[in-house]
């Protein structure tokens, strides 16, 4: 990446948002953070996302814009309110930020926007490119309509991409960091049968990626953010066990997941198998620092 790049993004206070600012300022480029409520200048871009309000002059001219915001879909039971601001806070987000960058004269040079690997649902152990078809389930759905709310950027000539992310590791955030406490008490288990694939990254390769994203002026459209070896989720349970020193015996239990979230909730997120693998990603160029699961959790766990 050059110097001096100008990058705004939503979501900047965010696990992945808060790594990617720092990963950028730390090279040499300016972050401007998309906020809401009162902002006095400097660095920081007003938004309302639920109003459609936006600075959009402030994006003139920057290289780039990474759109992260949206409601966790994952912090409460999907009741139907949460699912409206699941899939509100998505759609209307993104379309404020698509409708201001194509509103510049000077537009910036791309326009990344988050999705999700659920947008291919529930699929069992075919393997998952980019050219997959979309599922049908509820986040398959959200995923449609929020890739689909970036068009007006792409209609006005911004290179649009769909970032098609899967479970982020860290220690410090994310579901990785969920599961720590009961693995360590060793508690920790397979989920369900164990068959469904999880489709993972680090969250120092995802960072990687959207840089490269940034500065790979072929890639356009959606793009998988994952590393290039899913695993069934019994064989990431035996690997997180294996780092953390652990058993990993009895299979964690659903009914008190199911009693706090609901069934769909817990079946959509823990239950569904997404084999997904980075296609455009390594057709352009990119290498993980950590392709394998036991590398990137010693890597993520300082676990060497």
């Amino acid at each position: 990446m050059c110097t001096g790049v100008d990058v705004a993004i939503s979501g900047a206070g965010g696990l992945i948002g808060t790594a990617l600012a720092e990963s950028l300022r730390a090279d040499g480029h300016r972050v401007l953070r998309l906020r809401r409520g009162a902002v006095t200048g400097g660095d920081d871009i007003g938004w309302d996302p639920e109003s459609g309000r936006i600075d959009a002059p402030a994006l003139e001219g920057l290289d780039a814009v990474v759109h992260l915001a949206g409601e966790g879909i994952g912090a409460r039971r999907w009741t139907a309110d949460q699912k409206a601001r699941i899939l509100g806070s998505r759609v209307k987000g993104t379309e404020t930020v698509a409708a201001a960058v194509a509103s510049r004269a000077r537009k910036p040079r791309v326009f990344i926007s988050a999705s999700g690997i659920n947008y291919y649902g529930d699929r069992g152990d075919e393997v998952l490119t980019e050219d997959g078809s979309a599922g049908d389930d509820f986040l398959a759905r959200v995923c449609t309509q929020w890739e689909a709310a970036t068009r007006p950027a792409a209609d006005a000539g911004v290179r649009a991409v769909q970032l098609r992310t899967g479970i982020v590791l860290a220690s410090h955030g994310g579901a990785l960091a969920r599961m720590l406490l009961p693995f360590r008490l060793g508690l920790g288990g397979r989920i369900g049968s164990g068959r469904q694939w999880m489709s993972w990254i680090t969250l120092a390769d995802h960072v990687a990626a959207i840089r490269h994203v940034i500065d790979t002026p072929s890639l356009r459209g959606a793009v998988n953010s994952t590393a290039p070896n899913p695993v069934p989720n019994s064989e990431f349970v035996r690997t997180l066990a294996r780092v953390l020193r652990r058993p990993a015996l009895l299979p964690t239990p659903l009914l008190p997941l199911k009693l706090r979230y609901g069934g769909e909730l817990v079946e959509t997120l823990l239950l569904y198998s997404m084999r997904v693998v980075p296609a455009r990603l390594e057709e352009s160029g990119f290498r993980f620092a950590h392709p394998r699961l036991e590398d990137a959790l010693r890597a993520v766990l300082d676990r060497h």
